[in-house]
């Protein structure tokens, strides 16, 4: 884990204070609903159904155990998950040397959403965690049909600069 990260740390969206916290073992059923209670990912074989469990547990393990990765949650104060994302320290060259914090699937739950989760979350990633961490860069992708996912970064300030590029391996 990334130790320069105090974790866990309050959170205000809003009208309700959240715990961020580390992912823990214990959590992969509330993280397979997270990313399951999405469309898009959906459509991408993300399900929140047992016959996965052995392959999410496994992605589980691997991000745990690389000291280049966070997986957080966001607990609300009933202990409900609310809302995850994973960071990722990457040391670059370019850019003079450049450390970045790349931000992945940022889910908040959907009976949740539009309640200042995600916007609480991120704040506090470029304003602690990149800043913790030793980056000078937050970055992040975001699937283009998700145009409201698009304006609620831009909003935060982010920009809209590169064309990303997958190639899927079978």
């Amino acid at each position: 884990m990334l130790s320069p990260l105090l974790l866990p740390v309050s959170l205000q969206a809003r009208a309700q204070e959240l715990t961020l916290r580390r992912a823990v073992e214990a959590d992969l059923e509330s993280l397979m609903e997270l990313l399951s209670d999405d469309p898009i990912s959906a459509t991408r074989g993300d399900r929140a159904d047992e016959a996965d469990a052995a392959a999410y547990a496994a992605a589980l393990h691997a991000i745990l155990d690389d000291p280049s990765n966070e997986l957080l949650l966001a607990v609300n104060a009933s202990g409900e998950a609310v809302a995850t994302m994973q960071l990722t320290r990457i040391p670059g060259m370019a850019r003079r040397g450049a450390t970045r914090l790349l931000v992945e699937a940022v889910r908040v739950r959907s009976t949740h959403r539009s309640g200042g989760i995600g916007e609480a979350m991120m704040r506090w990633v470029v304003d602690t965690a990149a800043p913790a961490m030793g980056a000078s860069l937050v970055q992040l992708t975001s699937d283009q049909a998700r145009t409201d996912a698009h304006r609620f970064y831009e909003r935060l300030g982010f920009v809209g600069s590169h064309l990303g590029f997958k190639y899927q391996l079978r």
